[in-house]
């Protein structure tokens, strides 16, 4: 039987325009919710929720109580407390999410498909998120519900109606960080190991810098080197809570900004279809 070559021809079907990093999110969501091992982690995240329900319980119902009331501060304190679960997730999910196309050479597939580097991308981005907010933003956001539940009044939230938007926004600010830096980390690398050792390093070997100029020239305000502590400076100022650190908080904004410019273009010039050697 005799092939007729027909050579190029155009895609005919239909094009769902910025819609396809959909498939990624959900079939990612998927996989990993597939997994009792990531849904244990996600139960354990959750145990400070259930620390500070309580502690919004005994509050509400005993006067001797008032020192556990609720506060600003409270829920600045519950995003610090979970900086632990948000690196495990981070490390855990994060690694992989990139470097294991890589290593399995999918990104051509991806690519050569109806769909966009920026769609492959943000679906990646999106699965690390939803996780993220979910143990960040969803119990924060309930936490606020708990409390005028248990106190019956609205008083706590009329008094402190802007903690709504900072609980949103530093969780995002939060979020789209760790989140960036995380993937391009893991676009760098096609073993996930090494990505997480990497991000790992990227925090801690920063705030070990920082300890040690601290001890060196007796003040905080060499705390915009490590990437925690500016998160920590721009948390503070969102939860109108006095600053931990003598750096002005627009530096520490700048440089999570930063980061995340920085994040955006490796990710830019890593996630292509074919691989450019120079």
């Amino acid at each position: 039987m005799p092939i007729h070559d027909q050579g190029y021809k155009r895609y005919g079907g239909t094009r769902s325009h910025g819609r396809a990093w959909v498939v990624i999110f959900t079939t990612g969501v998927r996989a990993m919710m597939s997994n009792r091992k990531w849904i244990a982690l996600m139960i354990l995240s959750w145990i400070q929720f259930i620390v500070r329900a309580v502690q919004f319980y005994i509050a509400a119902n005993f006067s001797q109580a008032a020192i556990v009331a609720p506060s600003a501060a409270t829920f600045r304190d519950f995003f610090d407390k979970q900086d632990l679960p948000v690196f495990i997730v981070t490390v855990w999910l994060g690694a992989a999410l990139i470097a294991q196309d890589r290593r399995a050479n999918a990104l051509q597939i991806y690519l050569s498909k109806p769909l966009t580097r920026i769609e492959y991308i943000f679906g990646k981005l999106s699965i690390l998120m939803a996780f993220l907010l979910f143990i960040t933003w969803v119990p924060a956001i309930l936490l606020l519900v708990v409390q005028v539940v248990f106190a019956g009044n609205f008083q706590f939230l009329t008094a402190n109606a802007y903690l709504f938007p900072a609980i949103t926004v530093y969780a995002l600010v939060e979020v789209v960080m760790v989140s960036m830096a995380m993937l391009a980390l893991s676009s760098l690398s096609a073993n996930s190991r090494f990505v997480g050792i990497l991000y790992a390093a990227l925090i801690f070997f920063s705030d070990a810098i920082y300890n040690v100029l601290r001890m060196v020239t007796g003040s905080t305000s060499v705390s915009w080197i490590s990437l925690g502590n500016n998160l920590a400076q721009v948390g503070d100022v969102i939860f109108r809570v006095p600053l931990r650190y003598e750096t002005p908080w627009p530096v520490s904004l700048a440089v999570v900004v930063g980061l995340v410019i920085v994040s955006g273009i490796i990710l830019e010039r890593r996630v292509r279809g074919v691989e450019i050697v120079a």
